[in-house]
């Protein structure tokens, strides 16, 4: 690890713990916290409460906004910054072409993805790469795929608002090297990431929405779709959208 990159991660606390010597620094040293909003829910619909970003929380999110690609991904796999990190294999970044077209947004690794550090490699990483067949797209071609937490969640539950807070830095600063022309969030913790609101799917598909001026559609999660069959005619209907973005033509036509 080189000088500059190593300034970084202890900047943001992601080197191996280690216990201060001496006095601990009286509570008026301290930054005091910052109350920012997340929203009313959580991504179960549960009411999480308000919360709270201390200064040096703040400082992370700068950090993580200054990093390139290898600092990110090193920043990533040593971050501590909730309670994931606990019980995961390894961080999973994403994987694709690092000049996309898409970016698709998952919403957290699972069990084969935790093994193996990549994202959508189970049964619903292989219904993903049908979906971008059918429309003429391939995983790594014009393609990046991410999720909004980088570790499994316990028995892949959705992941807490509090988690996605703490993760969502990294996503927004792939964001910012990536630049993809459209972005897709997959399911409903990834788009009210994205979109920082509530969101019903049935709802909000088919709609244009935005990301700091990135065309945003929202779409079914291919897990989703392994259970619930008869959503995949919608999620078809969503894909041609796609594809009639990317060729430039005019969302409101028909669907193919």
């Amino acid at each position: 690890m080189n000088p500059r990159r190593g300034a970084i991660l202890r900047e943001m606390g992601l080197t191996p713990v280690w216990r201060r010597r001496g006095p601990a620094p009286s509570a008026g040293d301290a930054d005091p916290p910052r109350r920012i909003e997340t929203g009313p829910t959580d991504a179960r619909g549960v009411d999480a409460g308000p919360a709270m970003a201390t200064g040096e929380e703040m400082d992370r999110a700068a950090l993580i906004a200054r990093m390139d690609w290898q600092q990110l991904r090193d920043g990533v796999s040593g971050c501590r910054a909730c309670r994931l990190c606990e019980r995961r294999k390894q961080a999973v970044l994403g994987v694709g072409d690092l000049e996309p077209q898409v970016l698709f947004v998952g919403e957290g690794p699972g069990a084969e993805e935790d093994e193996r550090g990549e994202p959508f490699v189970g049964q619903a990483g292989k219904l993903l790469d049908a979906m971008l067949g059918s429309i003429g797209l391939a995983r790594g071609k014009g393609v990046y795929i991410a999720n909004t937490v980088k570790c499994r969640p316990p028995e892949n539950r959705t992941p807490q608002a509090d988690e996605m807070a703490a993760c969502f830095p990294f996503l927004r600063r792939q964001i910012a090297l990536l630049r993809p022309k459209l972005m897709v969030a997959l399911g409903r913790p990834a788009a009210q990431a994205l979109l920082d609101t509530e969101v019903k799917i049935g709802a909000a598909r088919g709609r244009e929405f935005a990301y700091d001026g990135i065309p945003l559609l929202v779409t079914y999660h291919p897990a989703y779709l392994l259970r619930n069959l008869p959503d995949k005619a919608r999620a078809w209907e969503d894909l041609c959208l796609i594809r009639r973005l990317l060729a430039g033509d005019d969302p409101a036509t028909g669907a193919d």
